[in-house]
């Protein structure tokens, strides 16, 4: 049987925070931290560095390859303008790799953005003609990057002035945003590719959850609330060894993966957003906490037991036993700390590999638990990719890092009411959200996520 509550407001249970005294000291509320969709106060009222989704797959038409996607702006409405949407010029934008399984970052790929802006103050616009390309003398505001590799060994510049794709502002603007985009998409040194722009939200769900778990009876299910919204997207195409430890995917296939971004203040550069697995600041981090978590460090992940609770004791499938009277598996829930802390391991219920595990990294110290994605790059794209993922037998899928297709909600559903423990999905939650997929087609090559819409959320 399948899932389908949820994706984006249940899941959680892939953080353990070091939040000692002196760490709340540190991370009071005027540092602003947050992250994911809107889940935390501070970064609700700063949407250009909220971090929406991190996606990290096997390039299904490149093997030999790794994506890497991060994903800012929640809700961005494709007719916001006339100032439409751009990534933040204060802000240093990264997303980091730890391939050893000590929670430091081993490789971080860094954004920074300015802009060129043509208007002056003399027109509103965003564009004043037709657009077919991005050095178009019509586009009157356009952002540009820099991106950065940094390692032990030092920082290389990969794009010392690489150009944003657009706002899509429409099709009298931009009559074929599809070029633009292939036009922003540069070729990196060594092989790869990186993009910058604006994207649909490939994120599909009914965000009534939060009404009761949809109405407390399953009722209000079936709408794609995120249909018709974009995001802005970093995007990355590497081969596998240059994130690998010791640049040797085969040996060393494991790699853990989240975002951050760092805005400036007076006091320098304040880290506000960190996102690895989905949801977890939204719904496992209580609201006291949501403000300070996104300042920490995956190696700040260790065992503070008001925490490390909300995952070996979670409370999601309280919820599910108070609302729709599921029975809770018993805890403390080792299974989920192996799913979503540590990587799976061969025990762990349906999952028939050791597909985290960070011992299959052969060079490889003792790993520390820690909140990421964790992909094993050995595992190869599934031909026909499921959206449940790791628990219907498809190794690729979430929590072995996680494509755009992947139904992270109701696979994180299925496993906190037990389905990791049984070896079979619940079949209390098959009926779920009823929202299966995206509203839009991915595509077959990088950047895979779908082209950013110009029609009104509001239009019928």
């Amino acid at each position: 049987m399948e899932l389908r509550i949820n994706r984006r407001a249940l899941i959680g249970l892939g953080i353990a925070g070091a939040l000692t005294a002196s760490s709340f000291v540190l991370l009071r509320a005027e540092t602003g931290t947050a992250s994911s969709h809107r889940e935390a106060p501070m970064i609700a009222g700063d949407p250009r560095n909220d971090n929406t989704d991190v996606y990290a797959f096997v390039s299904p038409d490149k093997t030999g390859t790794v994506t890497l996607m991060a994903n800012f702006i929640p809700f961005e409405e494709p007719n916001g303008g006339p100032n439409f949407y751009q990534f933040d010029v204060n802000s240093r934008y990264n997303i980091k790799i730890d391939s050893n399984g000590d929670a430091v970052p081993d490789v971080v790929y860094q954004w920074t953005f300015r802009n060129e802006d043509r208007r002056g103050n003399g027109t509103f616009l965003y564009n004043n003609g037709p657009i077919t390309s991005l050095n178009d003398k019509n586009l009157l505001l356009r952002q540009r990057y820099k991106l950065t590799r940094s390692t032990a060994h030092g920082t290389r510049t990969l794009v010392a002035n690489g150009v944003v794709a657009p706002s899509n502002t429409g099709p009298a603007s931009m009559p074929d945003y599809g070029a633009l985009r292939a036009q922003s998409i540069k070729t990196l040194p060594g092989g790869g590719k990186v993009f910058a722009g604006q994207s649909d939200e490939a994120f599909f769900a009914d965000l009534r959850v939060f009404d009761l778990l949809y109405g407390g009876n399953l009722s209000e299910v079936g709408q794609d609330t995120l249909k018709g919204y974009n995001v802005h997207s970093l995007a990355l195409q590497v081969p596998k060894d240059e994130i690998a430890l010791k640049g040797d995917a085969k040996r060393n296939p494991v790699v853990g993966v989240w975002s951050t971004v760092d805005k400036w203040s007076p006091k320098g550069y304040v880290q506000v957003s960190r996102l690895g697995q989905p949801l977890v600041n939204e719904v496992v981090v209580p609201a006291g906490l949501k403000d300070a978590f996104n300042a920490l460090s995956p190696h700040q992940d260790a065992g503070v037991p008001a925490v490390v609770k909300r995952v070996t004791n979670p409370e999601v499938p309280k919820l599910l036993a108070a609302i729709y009277g599921l029975k809770a598996p018993k805890t403390p829930r080792t299974d989920l700390v192996e799913i979503f802390l540590t990587g799976i391991a061969k025990a762990n219920g349906p999952i028939k590999a050791d597909l985290n595990s960070q011992s299959l990294n052969k060079d490889a110290g003792k790993l520390r638990p820690s909140e990421m994605l964790r992909l094993n790059m050995a595992i190869a794209p599934a031909a026909t990719p499921n959206r449940l993922g790791v628990l219907a037998g498809d190794l690729q899928g979430f929590p072995n890092g996680r494509r755009l297709g992947d139904d992270v909600i109701d696979i994180a559903l299925q496993a906190m009411a037990g389905a990791a423990q049984t070896g079979k999905l619940v079949d209390a939650l098959a009926s779920g959200d009823k929202v299966d997929g995206n509203d839009r087609p991915f595509g077959t090559t990088f950047p895979y996520i779908p082209l950013p819409g110009n029609t009104s959320v509001n239009a019928s």
